[in-house]
């Protein structure tokens, strides 16, 4: 719904330069549909891109988790969940990061392809495990300074590539021998560091408040709205006779036009709240007793 509209407008200002500016109409016929392939959700998702990533994984994988929780799949869960119990068992999930890698993006080395498809969805399904056996929480707190180790010499190393001056070439060449240097390690580290840094959320950010409470109803539709209104203001804003300081303020500006269609609008239509998938709001005639201010 949205994203076509950001690239209505990308499209337009471009058009600018040609002393043409079509309409939405003539932008949707426009456009021209490639096949398909993971890329195609980049391209019509925009910022929500791994929206349409995530709703993908879950169909794709509806079929395993089902079997998953079943009997002969709570014994492969088991079975690995224990291979995590042995220090440094955590960083098997690795190896199917490296097939995904290694074994597909000689094929796909572009942004979004199968290869980033296959990678994200090891991930997606890592996240399932990790919730079905507690096994797998006690081995992140348990080897969180070996995946700190890890993760920080993939990282030295990723640098080093960057400092030589060679990843430009070594990220999109299949031919280089660094090709695969770099695409072995990058994994380890984005592995590593997604192990470390939920250690730190269970270990330092495992509370709730009001602002949280806010925060977590609000980030989907905020999320959603931000993008689009950043570019329709944009769009006005850079064509202004103004300063780089005025633009750079009236785009900022964007936070609050976000803020007021989600506190004004969406926080408060209950079939937006519903579409956003937010709970239906509580009214206060409806609060327990207790939940709130009284006076006896």
């Amino acid at each position: 719904m949205f994203t076509p509209l950001q690239a209505y407008f990308e499209w337009k200002f471009s058009m600018r330069a040609e002393g043409f500016v079509g309409s939405y109409l003539q932008f949707i016929i426009a456009e021209r549909w490639g096949g398909w392939n993971p890329s195609l959700i980049d391209w019509v998702g925009y910022h929500l891109w791994f929206l349409g990533d995530l709703f993908t994984f879950s169909l794709i994988a509806l079929p395993l988790l089902l079997w998953l929780k079943g009997a002969s799949g709570r014994g492969v869960v088991s079975r690995l969940a224990a291979l995590c119990e042995h220090r440094g068992g955590i960083l098997v999930f690795i190896l199917p990061l490296l097939v995904a890698q290694l074994g597909l993006r000689p094929f796909s080395p572009n942004d979004h392809s199968w290869a980033d498809f296959c990678y994200y969805l090891v991930f997606f399904l890592a996240g399932y495990f990790f919730c079905a056996d507690e096994r797998f929480v006690r081995a992140i707190r348990r080897d969180r300074w070996l995946v700190l180790a890890v993760g920080i010499a993939a990282l030295l190393g990723l640098m080093a590539i960057f400092a030589l001056g060679e990843a430009e070439t070594w990220f999109w060449e299949p031919s280089e021998p660094g090709f695969y240097l770099i695409w072995a390690v990058a994994p380890i580290d984005a592995w590593c560091w997604s192990l470390f840094m939920s250690f730190i959320g269970m270990r330092f950010l495992d509370f709730s408040n009001k602002w949280l409470q806010y925060g977590q109803e609000a980030i989907v539709p905020f999320y959603v709205f931000h993008q689009p209104v950043i570019v329709v203001i944009a769009f006005y804003v850079v064509q202004w006779q103004a300063g780089v300081t005025v633009k750079m303020l009236a785009v900022v500006g964007s936070f609050v036009v976000t803020l007021g269609i989600y506190e004004l609008l969406v926080r408060r239509v209950a079939p937006l709240r519903a579409v956003f998938g937010m709970k239906a709001a509580v009214k206060r005639s409806e609060r327990p007793l207790g939940s709130g201010r009284h006076t006896e």
